[in-house]
């Protein structure tokens, strides 16, 4: 027979055992989504702080992250940390609605494409085979949380730009849901490196593309013919050389990026002769810095795992699965010389201008949002390691012990 000391004894570290388990049931009870461990995690002890982000696939990912992140940047623009810090509260059971601007050859239809099949939702976009478009619907409504080529078609128009967008879409949405209700709207958008994309349309255009149903739509109307001339007679530019597609000056893929984000109305739309061209010129770029580093969110299509986690951050929402860095591109095997890349650049030197911009603020935001989060997974280890010394040491004592244990025998 054991004497109530050693009986004292062996029940105080199951006692500790029992009181941290039913403290963990408060914090993260069965079925919760809110503490995520690590497989390797799991059997050295118990969690009690959720962290972040921290699903298995997500590890791995992570790892990538570290593998491809630049060292810490000098930035040559004046970002301020609201600049850098693009976390909105996306309510995709309220008002809010994600607007994609899609510019061409920037990886847009790939990106389209993991907005309504590749993000964990609630209730998935419905995308029917055989079907361009998909239903996405909030839960439990008959209303689209995403305005995009893939869920609401080209409403506003193939390809619309930033001008078009903002004038249309809100009219659009009033028109598809009957419903009058102040929305939230969330533009992004997806740029590329210049010259890459460039090619990239040439190579396009060159197939037979044409983009001329397109409507251009700015203070209320399309441009005339004599403010924006086609490049070529018939029915497309099939065939067309890298010389021929470079020397026509209205080719709307000289500066594209930088006049899809840019506020049109501004400059007099596309009456070229409404200011000179050098003040056009500066009042395009600064109107599209100024528009991309207020929008919700934009990636790049050479940093296809830093776009994805920053989408995932900014508007928490997750990917089901990690997106694919592809470097092998039609553009990319284009072999150039250097007069006909300095030509290129030159033809898209509002583009270069932006990118430079684009490529300083995003690897900002990836860093500041990097370290942001690294501290908050250090404070919470912190806090949980405290949590556990607290009742470790609160085990020692028999007093505390037997009130606990009468605790349990009242339950």
């Amino acid at each position: 027979m054991m004497d109530d000391r050693s009986s004292k004894l062996i029940l105080v570290p199951i006692l500790a055992v029992l009181f941290v388990m039913i403290g963990y049931q408060y914090i993260c009870p069965a079925g919760s989504n809110s503490c995520h461990f690590k497989t390797e995690e799991k059997f050295r002890g118990v969690s009690l702080l959720s962290t972040p982000y921290q699903d298995s696939d997500d590890f791995y990912r992570d790892q990538d992250l570290e593998d491809d992140s630049p060292p810490k940047l000098s930035s040559k623009f004046n970002f301020t940390e609201r600049d850098l810090d693009r976390h909105v509260e996306f309510n995709i059971k309220g008002d809010d609605v994600i607007v994609f601007l899609h510019i061409q050859k920037t990886g847009g239809t790939t990106f389209g494409r993991h907005l309504v099949r590749n993000i964990r939702l609630e209730q998935p976009c419905d995308c029917k085979p055989g079907q361009k478009k998909c239903t996405c619907h909030r839960p439990g409504k008959e209303e689209s949380w995403l305005f995009s080529r893939f869920s609401t078609g080209w409403s506003c128009g193939l390809h619309a730009d930033w001008t078009e967008l903002t004038n249309c879409v809100p009219v659009i949405m009033d028109k598809k849901e009957a419903r009058r209700n102040k929305r939230n709207f969330y533009y992004i958008t997806m740029l590329r490196d210049p010259v890459s994309r460039y090619l990239s349309e040439w190579k396009h255009v060159q197939r037979g593309a044409t983009w001329k149903t397109a409507l251009h739509m700015c203070d209320g109307r399309s441009p005339t013919q004599d403010e924006l001339p086609t490049c070529y007679s018939g029915d497309d530019w099939s065939g067309v050389t890298l010389t021929e597609f470079m020397n026509c000056p209205s080719n709307l893929a000289n500066n594209r990026q930088v006049r899809m984000l840019a506020d049109l109305s501004l400059v007099g739309c596309y009456n070229l002769s409404s200011m000179n061209e050098s003040q056009r010129n500066h009042i395009l770029l600064s109107s599209a810095m100024s528009n991309l580093k207020n929008m919700a969110f934009y990636g790049l299509t050479e940093f296809q795992r830093k776009t994805q986690y920053l989408f995932e951050r900014t508007f928490s929402l997750r990917f089901i699965s990690a997106f694919t860095q592809i470097n092998s591109t039609r553009a990319a095997n284009v072999d150039l010389s250097e007069t006909v890349r300095k030509r290129i650049e030159d033809l898209n030197y509002l583009d270069m201008q932006l990118y430079e911009y684009a490529k300083d603020l995003f690897l900002q935001r990836f860093q500041f949002t990097r370290q942001r989060e690294h501290q908050e997974v250090r404070l919470k280890r912190r806090e949980e390691k405290r949590w556990l010394r607290e009742q470790r040491d609160q085990s020692d004592f028999p007093a505390t012990t037997e009130d606990y244990t009468s605790q349990v025998a009242r339950w």
